[in-house]
């Protein structure tokens, strides 16, 4: 076989519901921020101390991508020193049979 006749395609983002999906909750981080807010975690420092290993850069940088994505809804609220609040938007919510099989799977399998 000729090499030019054969490339490596990449799938692009919006070509494949997968890739999508990976986009929005794929990583070591994002799904593990989600579970948790969904949980009641839903100010910085608590998620910050809920997830071992995590940096202040790198949770700002995934709160901000889910908020970008419309799966996370954040809330400033007007009080010294101002307070900020994260929540599920319903884009998000819809993600929640996933988050919920992943934890089913996980604790079937973490013993294991």
């Amino acid at each position: 076989m000729d090499e030019n006749n054969f490339k490596k395609k990449s799938i692009e983002v919006f070509e494949c519901p997968v890739t999508y999906t990976m986009s929005m909750i794929g990583g070591k981080w994002k799904p593990i921020i989600l579970y948790l807010i969904s949980k009641g975690a839903n100010r910085f420092g608590i998620l910050q101390r809920g997830i071992d290993g995590i940096s202040k850069q790198m949770l700002t940088k995934q709160l901000r991508e889910m908020e970008d994505d419309g799966i996370l809804d954040r809330k400033i609220f007007a009080e010294i020193p101002p307070r900020v609040e994260y929540s599920i938007s319903e884009k998000g919510k819809s993600l929640f049979p996933i988050i919920d099989a992943m934890r089913s799977w996980g604790e079937l399998n973490l013993a294991g």
